[in-house]
């Protein structure tokens, strides 16, 4: 795994670049990231480009021995742009302008800002894509950070009646599928349908849903045509970064057309910013929980056909959270690590030098802003020459699945019809079950093979995909699946016969009822508990687990189980290690805090907890902050 950096040529006098370009190299870092945001200094004024500091740039880092990862500056369009034309931002939910003035200020759909996108990447790639310094580009920055995927505006209402006229062909077909009938909201025309946005009351479930998979499309078409220029010109693979707990477009659709996926990791800012327990916000202040991280590196390995990186590591305190702690001593060394651990092709720390000025200004970097050393910065050499140390890593393979649906997502989004039911801190929950208990994971689309897996967990499927049922049916190991599944048809309907809809060859039962409790409100079973959903089944088979009373909770059918119930941490344990004994999958309990990792080659475990953790397996005494790295024998 190479180690790198994002660095900001334009924001430091020239006369320090070389100095820079030679300290980084000392560190152990070989990449360097930049460009992405530095539009206005590549082209000052329209059509008038400045490549000349771009160039001693590239240069100065390419002399230090160090590859450049080249980023289209696309995320900051410039003021003279905007000016030109002011219809290119764009519109929230509330219809009000996104402006000039920070970043993300434009509308995927604005057929001119594309055009403006498309001529920027050509120039960038026709000027640097045999350059043999370019190792990776980076198209665009983050998409859809500050809630930029939605836009409401006329280019977004006017490209979103064209996509449904081309997933429908009559306005007819539409109606029916949405169920227009309802409310007297039928069309008698393609062109009278608008955004969902500023409507009385909720706005038609199917509605909403087909205007997230049309903003889904718009970002990944959006994507492609920066993708297909580069290509054009350059051989060097191409990445987008991806950003932490983001459901709002389908990644899977945009790994599909880039080389390598990677992604922004910001353990601490996450933990404080979602849905975490305070108890869980106390005891990880300064790590992270113990899943954060590796849940994105397995979900972005499944993305890009098993390719990626981190772009951003977080190196110190970061600036958008609403509390902003500073890492426990060795969490930067341990992220570094574990991304290895997780199959990562590379790291790149933000940032080299923390910024004195503008609104990043309280984010650290591995250097302070007078260039004295940060507290990372010692971690990150200390990182290096652990890389080095043990030698190039492959993944082990994964003896469990976990099935992730940005759809469902946006399924549940919409129609939570309980305020807790919260897909990712579902999936996330059934996810950290697979980790307590030694497993490795890999997380996939519901369209990926399962052959390889001997354990697969579908933490809830609402819509289906039509041979989903076969393919789990023709898998051979142990599955469970979540509430809610097979819940909905593709243009959001109950499905005929009632849920569990097409998945019920393999789930014989009838979910007849659902109810969703308040919070703090729980279902005790033996020695664990449901809350937040629970569903009335009709089945023949008999229930696993059930309430007193006998109000069946997990069914199983042969080598299948459905949860009908959002369950607590206790009842995940005793499924996952039903499912692993079953599968013939070895398990370890772990302590709090504690998690590991198996490579081709070696055994990582990683202390998470705030005090020192014995691991059983080796017999170690890990500190906190502290990995343990063993070979494996053969």
């Amino acid at each position: 795994m190479k180690l790198g950096c994002c660095y900001y040529p334009e924001h430091w006098p020239e006369t320090q670049w070389a100095d820079d370009a030679r300290r980084m190299a000392e560190m152990g870092l070989s990449l360097v990231r930049i460009g992405e945001f530095a539009w206005s200094r590549i082209e000052p004024e329209p059509g008038r480009f400045e490549w000349g500091w771009l160039d001693r740039a590239v240069e100065t880092l390419h002399a230090a021995g160090l590859d450049v990862i080249l980023g289209t500056p696309t995320a900051t369009p410039p003021k003279w742009l905007v000016d030109s034309m002011p219809d290119m931002v764009a519109i929230d939910e509330q219809g009000h302008p996104r402006g000039f003035g920070s970043r993300r200020h434009y509308c995927f759909s604005h057929t001119g800002y594309r055009a403006e996108s498309q001529r920027i990447t050509r120039a960038l790639a026709e000027r640097y894509g045999k350059h043999p310094a370019i190792a990776m580009w980076q198209t665009d920055n983050e998409y859809g950070c500050h809630d930029t995927v939605l836009a409401f505006s006329g280019a977004a209402a006017a490209r979103f009646r064209e996509w449904l006229e081309a997933r429908y062909g009559t306005v007819d077909a539409l109606n029916a599928a949405w169920g227009n009938v309802f409310w007297s909201m039928e069309y008698r025309g393609f062109d009278e349908i608008d955004p969902p946005n500023l409507t009385v009351t909720e706005a038609n479930p199917a509605h909403w849903l087909d205007y997230r998979r049309f903003a889904s499309d718009e970002v990944a078409s959006f994507n492609l045509e920066q993708v297909e220029i580069l290509r054009e010109h350059s051989a060097a693979p191409i990445t987008h970064n991806f950003m932490g707990f983001f459901t709002e477009f389908d990644h899977h659709a945009v790994g599909r057309e880039i080389d390598i996926a990677s992604w922004d990791s910001y353990p601490l800012g996450f933990l404080e910013q979602f849905w975490f327990s305070e108890d869980e916000k106390r005891d990880y202040l300064r790590q992270g929980h113990p899943d954060i991280a590796a849940f994105h590196h397995d979900l972005y390995r499944g993305c890009a056909n098993g390719r990626w990186g981190v772009m951003e590591q977080q190196p110190g305190p970061v600036n958008w959270a609403r509390f902003n702690p500073a890492p426990l001593p060795g969490m930067v060394r341990l992220w570094t690590l574990e991304a290895m651990a997780h199959g990562a092709e590379f790291l790149s720390y933000f940032r080299w030098r923390q910024a004195p000025f503008a609104q990043e200004q309280m984010h650290a970097g591995l250097l302070r802003p007078d260039s004295s050393e940060a507290e990372a910065a010692s971690e990150a050499r200390e990182a290096a020459q652990a890389i080095e140390r043990i030698g190039e890593q492959k993944t082990a393979a994964a003896s469990a699945a976990l099935v992730f649906s940005y759809e469902a997502a946006w399924v549940c989004g919409i129609q939570p019809q309980g305020r807790s039911f919260r897909y990712l801190e579902l999936v996330y929950e059934w996810y950290s079950a697979l980790r307590r208990q030694g497993l490795d994971v890999d997380i996939v689309s519901p369209d990926a093979a399962l052959d390889f897996y001997r354990m697969v967990l579908v933490p809830t499927l609402p819509i289906a995909p039509s041979a989903f049922a076969d393919k789990l049916a023709d898998f051979g190991g142990a599955s469970l699946i979540g509430p809610r599944s097979g819940s909905k048809t593709e243009s959001f309907t109950i499905p005929p016969g009632l849920p569990p809809g097409d998945l019920r060859p393999i789930l014989p039962l009838t979910v007849t009822r659902v109810e969703s409790l308040r919070d703090g409100v729980q279902e005790s079973g033996d020695g664990w508990t449901i809350s937040r959903w629970i569903e009335d089944i009709e089945s023949d088979l008999e229930p696993e687990f059930a309430l007193p009373g006998g109000r069946g909770v997990v069914f199983r059918n042969d080598g299948i189980r459905y949860c009908a119930a959002w369950p607590d941490r206790s009842l995940l344990d005793r499924l996952v290690t039903a499912m692993a004994t079953e599968a013939g999958v070895e398990t370890v309990a772990l302590p709090e805090g504690l998690r590991i990792r198996r490579t081709a080659t070696h055994l990582f475990a990683f202390n998470y907890s705030a005090s020192p953790v014995r691991f059983d397996l080796t017999g170690e005494v890990i500190d906190p902050g502290g990995v343990s790295i063993t070979a494996l024998e053969g």
